[in-house]
């Protein structure tokens, strides 16, 4: 491995830059309280002012709203708790992660990566290894705790350098967070995040408008394979080269089979979710299906399977989890199912914090106009920059040269701020309808927002699991460090948001739907 003496000095001093940037943030649910008190000042300091914009749909004047007045002090009062509980990312994400919650405490989860690492073959581990740590982020932190370090041991068993295993799973787990081939515990929060900063802003919208927790998924579909293939390509070409050969005091542990209790947990798994699916195309695929909408059957992408994705991750994941755990007997009664289900409650407490004072920080925003007055005035300068007519909307040249800088600011907001929901809770009110009111499609600003959301997790020091990492590589390079790390992640950042960006303009230009029913663009709200 490259001396850290030989490093840059330049890229040190940024990466240092960056670390002490992050470290000088306050706690997300901290910086969420500190704007939502922001906002209240800034709604009482602009309302002295005759400050107001025109709305471009309606031509009604927008003011500022005064939230220090009596009535706006009352107004905040009697809706704390109905903020919070009614912030729709709440429910959502809590719902899908009491399944996902039961997968993994049984084991399930764990067993399907380990075992679909194990059987791949040599000349194919690499590109394995990151396929599957890009669909372990469906279930929240195991593809951290457990592929991880599984990569560098199986590096190391295959007589290669443990450190690239290890930067190979890290890339596709966290590199390629938003890509995935099933729908996730992402996707229902942001697009809930995405549906809040919409419908605060635009009250009219087209009958039964959402923006639905499939709305990125075909994009991520191909993603993921996207991401899989050149996350291989630099881990062979760029990472593995640098390491060369290991010669540490580390020896290679013997990789043990999968058990038979754990071989029949994944049959009886596989055979609950066949059946699973099964009842649901019975319930899909007849005119007159139980699952179909029913005041329009026809529209199969308004019918509750889709519509209710959420409830489908919670019962598919929960139920496959349950005969796991009692086939392979690491469910002995339903107290440990309950357990499971409450051990992941436990790691959602400071979420819950987050959600509070995020939901208060939103409903001000909304209150106060100045998200959709913000929203207005950005919308005019890209009207402008782009030298759009009076009434034009956006063509795909325009999307494409709005969308790579909006990219590029949330890729670099990552590297201070690493939660994906806290970021885009302070950026959707305002970038959600400021892109609408120019017709680019909440859909559209989601994917591109998530692809810079991912692309700079891994040489963010701002990631939750960043000290993890550097622990597991300690064990393999004694003095490694946050820049050890960094250093090593870099190229796929950098090669990932080249690849990533290319991918999206090239969906864009092939007019391909983001997902089921979601295009690029929309027609601008009137209200």
């Amino acid at each position: 491995m490259a001396k850290e003496g030989g490093k840059s000095k330049g890229i040190e001093k940024f990466l240092n830059i960056i670390e002490k940037a992050g470290n000088a943030l306050p706690h997300p649910a901290t910086l969420f309280l500190i704007l939502a008190l922001l906002v209240l000042v800034l709604s009482g300091v602009l309302s002295l002012f005759d400050l107001e914009v025109v709305h471009p749909g309606t031509g009604a004047a927008i003011k500022p709203e005064n939230l220090l007045s009596k009535d706006g002090l009352h107004k905040i009062l009697l809706n704390m708790v109905t903020n919070f509980t009614g912030f729709a990312p709440l429910g959502t994400v809590l719902v899908a992660m009491l399944g996902i919650g039961i997968a993994e405490s049984s084991g399930l989860i764990g067993t399907g990566l380990r075992l679909m690492v194990l059987k791949a073959p040599e000349r194919l581990l690499t590109f394995v290894l990151v396929f599957a740590g890009v669909l372990s982020n469906m279930a929240s932190e195991v593809g951290y705790v457990l592929l991880v370090p599984l990569g560098a041991i199986i590096f190391l068993a295959a007589g290669k350098h443990p450190v690239v295993g290890m930067a190979a799973a890290f890339a596709g787990v966290s590199g390629g967070y938003s890509a995935n081939l099933v729908i996730g515990t992402v996707d229902p929060l942001l697009s809930e995040l995405s549906n809040e900063a919409m419908l605060a802003a635009f009250k009219d919208l087209p009958e039964g408008y959402l923006i639905e927790p499939t709305a990125n998924w075909y994009f991520m579909i191909g993603s993921t394979f996207v991401i899989s293939l050149i996350g291989t390509w630099v881990t062979e070409k760029l990472v593995a080269p640098r390491f060369g050969k290991y010669t540490g005091d580390v020896e290679a542990e013997e990789i043990k089979p999968l058990s038979s209790l754990e071989k029949r947990g994944l049959r009886a798994a596989t055979i609950t979710t066949l059946i699973i699916f099964g009842i649901i195309a019975i319930g899909l695929i007849p005119e007159n299906g139980i699952l179909r909408n029913l005041e329009k059957p026809d529209e199969i992408l308004k019918s509750p399977v889709f519509k209710g994705i959420v409830a489908f991750i919670f019962l598919v994941a929960g139920l496959a989890g349950v005969a796991y755990g009692i086939a392979a007997k690491t469910i002995k009664s339903d107290a440990d199912v309950m357990n499971g289900m409450g051990k992941t409650m436990s790691t959602m407490g400071i979420y819950i914090v987050l959600v509070f004072f995020a939901a208060q920080f939103v409903k001000y925003f909304e209150w106060t106009n100045l998200g959709l007055i913000t929203a207005v005035k950005g919308a005019e300068g890209l009207k402008f920059l782009l030298g759009l007519e009076e009434g034009q909307t956006v063509n795909k040249l325009d999307l494409i040269l709005v969308a790579i800088p909006f990219i590029l600011l949330a890729a670099v907001i990552n590297l201070i701020m690493g939660s994906a929901s806290a970021k885009w809770g302070l950026m959707a009110p305002v970038f959600i309808p400021m892109f609408m009111l120019i017709g680019i499609s909440p859909e559209m600003t989601q994917v591109a927002y998530r692809i810079g959301d991912s692309v700079t997790n891994i040489i963010s020091p701002m990631m939750s699991y960043f000290a993890l990492i550097i622990a597991f590589m300690q064990r393999y390079v004694k003095d490694a460090g946050i820049g050890t790390i960094i250093a090593t992640m870099l190229p796929y950042s950098v090669v990932f948001f080249i690849a990533w960006v290319a991918f999206l303009i090239i969906w864009i230009l092939l007019g391909i739907p983001l997902g089921p029913d979601a295009g690029f663009f929309i027609d601008v709200p009137t209200n």
